[in-house]
Order: C-alpha cells, then sequence, then structure tokens
C-alpha cells in the first residue's frame, strides 16, 4: 500500500512537471553559427593566425639552425676529441630542449590569446541571446550547436539575434 502511494505520487510529480513545462515558452539557437557570424569573429580568427604563423616562422628557423648544427657536428665528430664531441652532443641536446620549451610556450600563449579574444565574443553573443530571448518572452533558450536536437519546432532565435547585433 506505500508503495503504491509513492507510485502514484511520482506519476502526479510527473504530469505536474509536464504542465509546468507545457506552459514555458522554448526556443533555440546554434550559438556556433551566431559566433561564427560575428564580424569580431573573424578579426579574432585572423589575430590568431597572424600569430601563429609568426611563432610557426621562429619554430622553423630554430629548426633549421639545429639541424645545421647537428650537420656540422656530425662531418666534424671523426676529427674532433671525445671531450669536444661530449661538449657539443651537450650543446646540441641543450638546443632540441629550448626548441621544445619554446614550442611549449607559444602553444600557451596562442591558447591565452584565443581565450582573451574570445571571451568577450561569447559575451556579446550570450548578452544579445538573452535580451532578444527575454525581450520575446521565452523561458528557455537551448543551444541547438551542442545539444542533440530531435525536432525543433520551437522559435529559432538566430535570425533575430544577427538583427539585434546588426550582423544581417
Amino acid at each position: 500500500m506505500k508503495h503504491l502511494k509513492s507510485i502514484l505520487f511520482a506519476v502526479a510529480l510527473v504530469g505536474m512537471a509536464g504542465f509546468v513545462g507545457a506552459q514555458s515558452k522554448v526556443a533555440h539557437i546554434n550559438t556556433q553559427e551566431l559566433i561564427k557570424a560575428m564580424p569580431e569573429m573573424k578579426t579574432a580568427q585572423a589575430d590568431l593566425e597572424a600569430l601563429s604563423k609568426t611563432y610557426q616562422t621562429e619554430l622553423k628557423s630554430l629548426g633549421d639552425e639545429y639541424q645545421k648544427k647537428v650537420q656540422l657536428y656530425d662531418s666534424e665528430a671523426p676529427t674532433k676529441t671525445q671531450e669536444e664531441n661530449n661538449a657539443r652532443i651537450k650543446e646540441v641536446q641543450t638546443m632540441q630542449q629550448s626548441i621544445q620549451e619554446y614550442q611549449a610556450k607559444a602553444q600557451q600563449d596562442l591558447q591565452k590569446k584565443e581565450f582573451d579574444l574570445l571571451k568577450p565574443i561569447t559575451e556579446k553573443a550570450k548578452d544579445a541571446i538573452l535580451k532578444v530571448a527575454r525581450t520575446q518572452g521565452f523561458d528557455y533558450v537551448l543551444d541547438s550547436s551542442q545539444t542533440v536536437t530531435i525536432m525543433a519546432d520551437g522559435k529559432d532565435l538566430l535570425e533575430d539575434v544577427k538583427k539585434s547585433l546588426g550582423i544581417l
């Protein structure tokens, strides 16, 4: 009997939740598509590409210098003493380690720069979505770029938000 009451209570709660859910207005938007369409994103991507090319150029230069030194030391090794060759091996290993450290730092710098550039863009998009959703009376907005949407009959806010940002 107690078990039956629990089941009936659970069914009643599910029914009430369904009723409350039916009262809520739900919309959806593809935030990735919105952010991709924002002019600020194109500028950020160009800045990131320029910084990436700078790091790639420097890494290539360091790599070329490293290769030349290795080839030179390999060709001269038979004419050098064991002590000189050992010192040269250490020098080359240090050089290789420096290149790896530079590469890691460059990767970190790129990630930080990307975060710094994208944060204000995503904040602007979020603020615009909230403004449009509240203006149109929506209780929930689903991000269709991050969730699996089986059916999207709700209002798509993408065009309205683009219009509010002046992107059309």
